[in-house]
């Protein structure tokens, strides 16, 4: 029987909640500033600011994130119509934009280990249950809105302040040389944090 490869990081993924109920695809909507200047690709992590509004993620070692972004809601500059998006095109300028956020602490998601430079996917092994991991970045795509962040393979360890933890291992899609694809959640998550924004 063939398994799926996994041929490249795609996000953060809801599967379930850490503690065994099904995801119900439940999201919150908060504020994207108008013209804010960055991409924020589908399955990206986000995180709240100063007035309200989110804004990408980009940090790999330390930082905190309300969750993880699936999609957004405009209206388009250009046609003046609204528009339902995968993805959020940088310096877009419209004063109603919404993301659509998983912000639930207790979700989980799966995600792709890759090496550091060029986020090419690599593997972890079973001994990454319950500890900590780094992000990497990576580029989004803006043909499919899809992201490019996953966790950095290696870098598994107890440190409190690294953003992602190891909840298990994806069995399906293991290879001879370990696992591309973990579960995970939000291990520095904002509404967990007694500091507000």
């Amino acid at each position: 029987m063939a398994y799926p490869t996994v041929s490249a990081p795609y996000g953060f993924k809801p599967v379930n909640r850490v503690d065994g109920m099904p995801y119900a695809g439940q999201t919150r909507q908060l504020t994207i500033a108008s013209g804010y200047a960055a991409n924020i690709f589908y399955g990206d992590l986000v995180e709240l600011v100063t007035g309200g509004t989110i804004q990408k993620f980009t940090g790999t070692t330390t930082g905190a994130m309300v969750g993880v972004f699936v999609g957004c809601q405009y209206t388009d500059p250009s046609t003046k119509q609204p528009r339902n998006a995968q993805y959020w095109p940088t310096g877009t300028v419209a004063s109603d934009a919404v993301a659509y956020v998983v912000d639930d602490p207790m979700a989980q998601f799966q995600v792709a280990v890759t090496d550091s430079g060029s986020a090419v996917v690599d593997t972890t092994t079973i001994a990454a249950r319950g500890a900590n991991m780094s992000v990497v970045q990576g580029t989004g795509n803006t043909n499919t809105g899809d992201s490019g962040q996953s966790v950095l393979a290696g870098s598994e360890a107890t440190t409190a302040t690294l953003p992602i933890r190891v909840i298990d291992v994806v069995p399906a899609t293991k290879t001879t040389t370990g696992y591309p694809e973990i579960l995970v959640k939000l291990n520095t998550h904002q509404y967990n944090s007694t500091t507000g924004v």
